[in-house]
């Protein structure tokens, strides 16, 4: 069914603060974001405010971002987004469309998708990536080509192959109960220590110190090849000093705290793992773990456990302690990691398909 009278995409209005007078559209953009994710999750985990959200959508030398509101007349019922990552020789472009639940059923979605496929092979992309959640509901189901997971066949889902993607990879999204595992992070950080001798624990609260951010850079480059994937493809990205220092001002600038832990061998002084823990400006909001990396020639050493178990004791002691929670998101044939993970206590709280298509050449699709 097709019922897209009154319904309009515009490019976004990005004012240069949430104190410019334009600034009342980003503000109801993100309230509608944020509307979004709760229909879907029940929680409001994944909520940012527009001061968090607003640094991620300025001008970044590393991609083009394209955004769009989507209209109902003048009432803004979604939005839609397309990345185009800027690294040498990129063909790779990732996508999300997201609609308030009460305009399912009306074909916008599959108008905002035709924006997408036409934007992106504007910039000559080829491959186009997706992510979505699936919650668990009764019925057929999809399993992952990695032999790791599924999700059921749900209206996204349908969506997805019906526009020519494959289900490629089953991505975990874990809590943790920050007061609860107080004891196990103890006891297994002490364990993790004493399999790691000749490594020491370095820590910081960005900004990183200039001492760590060539090695911190290379490491984070490392996160682009170094994690499981599937058939997903990226970029291999380029770091160096200057991007982290960019990443992290869009940290800063959206009011929030970012801990960095970092194993350092003792004989050479190199980083050679690390793990991230970040907060918005409400103490007690929820915290979220993002990247988490051991180099590969150090493996072994139980540095994963390591760096997170020394993260979450100085995270609840000295930064975030009323935080109840920490969110993070794992490939679900990454075992290394969720056996690190449940282990501390973290639990399945839900489920994302990634999705990939390989578009055909514009005169076959023609055809």
């Amino acid at each position: 069914m097709n019922d897209l009278q009154g319904v309009s995409f515009r490019p976004l209005t990005i004012p240069t603060s949430m104190d410019a007078s334009d600034a009342d559209e980003f503000r109801e953009f993100t309230r509608v974001r944020n509307a979004v994710y709760r229909e879907i999750s029940g929680r409001d985990d994944d909520a940012l405010q527009p001061e968090e959200l607003l640094p991620h959508y300025q001008p970044d030398p590393e991609e083009i971002r394209h955004i769009w509101v989507v209209l109902d007349g003048d009432e803004i019922i979604g939005r839609v987004g397309l990345d185009i990552p800027l690294e040498a020789d990129s063909h790779v472009a990732f996508w999300f469309i997201e609609l308030l639940a009460a305009h399912h059923g009306r074909g916008v979605g599959t108008a905002a998708y035709a924006l997408i496929e036409q934007t992106a092979r504007e910039h000559g992309r080829t491959v186009l990536q997706s992510w979505a959640q699936h919650p668990d509901v009764p019925g057929p189901r999809l399993a992952a080509p990695t032999g790791f997971g599924s999700i059921p066949e749900d209206r996204v889902a349908r969506f997805y192959l019906r526009n020519g993607y494959t289900l490629e990879q089953i991505e975990r999204e874990s809590a943790l109960d920050l007061e609860a595992s107080v004891a196990d992070v103890a006891r297994l950080l002490a364990d993790a220590e004493a399999a790691s001798s000749g490594y020491r624990v370095v820590q910081w609260q960005v900004p990183t110190p200039a001492e760590y951010l060539d090695a911190y850079a290379w490491m984070k480059s490392r996160m682009s090849t170094d994690t499981p994937m599937g058939e997903l493809e990226f970029d291999e990205e380029v770091w160096d000093a200057a991007r982290v220092e960019r990443h992290e001002r869009r940290v800063l600038d959206g009011g929030r705290t970012m801990l960095v832990t970092a194993a350092q061998h003792a004989e050479t002084g190199e980083l050679v793992a690390f793990n991230e823990l970040v907060i918005g400006a409400d103490p007690a909001g929820p915290s979220q773990q993002q990247d988490t990396l051991v180099l590969r020639e150090h493996r072994g050493h139980r540095l994963g456990m390591l760096v997170k178990c020394a993260g979450l004791t100085t995270w609840r002691a000295e930064i975030a302690p009323h935080s109840p929670k920490v969110i993070t998101y794992n490939a679900e044939e990454n075992r290394p990691m969720l056996d690190i993970n449940e282990a501390i206590g973290f639990v399945p709280v839900a489920y994302n398909g990634a999705w990939k298509k390989v578009l055909a050449p514009a005169e076959e699709e023609a055809e």
